[in-house]
């Protein structure tokens, strides 16, 4: 998502005033296409089972099997029929205003770089897989469709209101790293996690992290962690009710209730969570040993 420090604060040479540029699908490699279908074949080794419903039906409804990187522009015929979307390309991180703005819009952002064969497992800036594989399948349902777009529009009102860092935790816990309960199940809908292979069998598989149902005052009030596992993921009973609660909650009240309240920790356990998994933290404890 948007960063809170910027290299840039205005469109760089080539973009438009809202810092779209042409995706540039011509001018991707051979390799480029490679990496992409081995990003791809890798994860739906493990995502059916794994992977919540809408996900899965997304990838079949946006037809992301055929072969190589997704054209932009066809992409978005398909996902607009859906749900009113669209997929536009950026040079990298944008203003949090011009985030905001595009998603409120519905209008999805994404980078239009591929990493490289030797960068599969990690990348610290989020590549074209990360944003359409990871993002876009949830996009062409419907109900998450209107929570980003409602989320979207909160994310204009928490600048002004200065809650962005609260406002960015709800994004992270969720769009990034979301799970669901499905048919009894714990089912993964996070882009972070649906697009990574390690990820994906950590959250749901491993002792290490804690599993806590979600609670919104309390995932805006905690830190996370952007360069490994997460120690602990948030659990929503539905897209049903996560769009529900961003619409029905004023936000103003719970910035202010939790402004000055201090963050919790990554690993922590409060007595009021309504835990499904207390994790070991085995994982993160082996790597300060």
């Amino acid at each position: 998502m948007a960063s809170e420090t910027h290299v840039l604060d205005r469109p760089p040479e080539g973009a438009n005033a809202d810092w779209t540029i042409p995706q540039g699908w011509d001018a991707y490699s051979a390799q480029d296409h490679a990496t992409w279908d081995t990003l791809y074949a890798r994860q739906m080794a493990l995502l059916p089972g794994r992977a919540s419903a809408a996900f899965l039906r997304g990838l079949d409804a946006l037809k992301l099997s055929e072969s190589g990187i997704p054209d932009f522009e066809e992409l978005s015929d398909r996902l607009e029929a859906l749900t009113g979307w669209r997929v536009v390309a950026v040079p990298g991180l944008v203003p949090d205003d011009v985030f905001f703005t595009h998603m409120a819009n519905r209008r999805f952002v994404a980078g239009n770089f591929i990493r490289r064969p030797d960068q599969l497992d990690y990348l610290q800036e989020p590549d074209v897989f990360h944003d359409v594989f990871g993002h876009v399948p949830m996009l062409a349902d419907p109900v998450f469709a209107d929570y980003l777009a409602a989320y979207g529009r909160g994310g204009l009102r928490a600048l002004e209101l200065g809650s962005l860092k609260q406002l960015a935790r709800l994004y992270w816990y969720t769009v990034e790293f979301g799970l669901v309960q499905e048919e009894g199940e714990l089912r993964i809908y996070g882009a972070g996690i649906v697009s990574s292979a390690s990820e994906t069998r950590f959250s749901l598989e491993d002792a290490s992290p804690n599993r806590v149902m979600l609670d919104l005052a309390r995932v805006m009030r905690t830190d996370y962690r952007i360069d490994d596992f997460q120690q602990t993921y948030f659990v929503i009973p539905s897209f049903e009710e996560l769009l529900r609660l961003t619409i029905e909650t004023d936000f103003a009240p719970v910035y202010a209730a939790i402004g000055h309240a201090p963050a919790v920790a990554v690993d922590a356990v409060l007595p009021e969570d309504v835990v499904l998994t207390r994790g070991s933290q085995a994982y993160a404890l082996g790597k300060v040993g």
